[in-house]
């Protein structure tokens, strides 16, 4: 499949995924090596730091190419990859609770997709775009990832239902903004062109349900694991209680 210059599947994308797979392994790995000191914490300060310069960066590259105007039409950073970039970022450097949950449920549900479906125009390999875009999307999951399995935050179903309520608050407020500049952020008004994904497969305005019921199904799909695993720690406790 052709999206423009980027071939999907074809070897850079697969070497993309590969790398948003076991990059974020590798570095656990490292982080526990050396303990839950300073060391650890300064690799959650690079990638917070990686994650801001290049978005910062694409501002800046934005602007040039189309415009001020132009920029704040379609490239501003509020779509839920937009908003989860600065989430996961804050979360790096503060291990703000409340933040990474907003990190953990909308990064990893909205990055993932955007890793493996791309939706971007020009995406050429090995144009500025194509890392630019990749090095955004899979650094949010590597930095959530990072959080949860280095840092020791952890994700709870109380937080899953908030970042659900959050994202639905903030789906209203975008949808004035959408309303009020002629935007389309968060895709609220119309399916993104030359996306993908599958999850655009009614019209417009339903689409916009199947979303809302895809999210909160992903969402759980992230949570499980933390789920099952807490059942096996409970029913092992239970197991050791019981008289022989």
């Amino acid at each position: 499949m052709q999206a423009e210059g980027l071939v999907t599947f074809g070897t850079p994308h697969l070497i993309v995924m590969a790398l948003t797979l076991t990059v974020p392994v590798l570095l656990v790995c490292v982080a526990r090596r050396f303990g839950s000191g300073a060391k650890a914490e300064g690799i959650g300060y690079g990638l917070a730091a990686a994650l801001l310069v290049n978005e910062v960066v694409h501002w800046g590259y934005r602007t040039v190419q189309l415009g001020f105007a132009e920029f704040l039409q379609g490239h501003l950073p509020l779509h839920a990859c937009g908003v989860s970039v600065f989430a996961t970022s804050v979360a790096l450097l503060t291990r703000n609770q409340r933040v990474y949950e907003i990190a953990y449920f909308w990064g990893l549900a909205a990055a993932s997709n955007a890793v493996i479906t791309p939706s971007a125009h020009e995406l050429a390999f090995p144009g500025y775009r194509f890392f630019q875009y990749f090095l955004a999307h899979s650094g949010i999951v590597v930095g959530v990832v990072y959080a949860t399995w280095a840092l020791g935050m952890r994700p709870t179903l109380g937080g899953l239902v908030r970042a659900f309520v959050a994202l639905n608050a903030y789906a209203a407020v975008i949808a004035l903004v959408n309303t009020s500049l002629g935007t389309n952020y968060l895709y609220l008004s119309e399916p993104p062109a030359g996306t993908l994904t599958p999850f655009f497969f009614l019209p417009w305005p339903w689409y916009i349900a199947a979303l809302e019921v895809l999210a909160f199904a992903m969402f759980l799909a992230i949570m499980s694991p933390f789920l099952v695993a807490r059942h096996a720690a409970l029913s092992k406790q239970r197991d050791g209680e019981s008289p022989p």
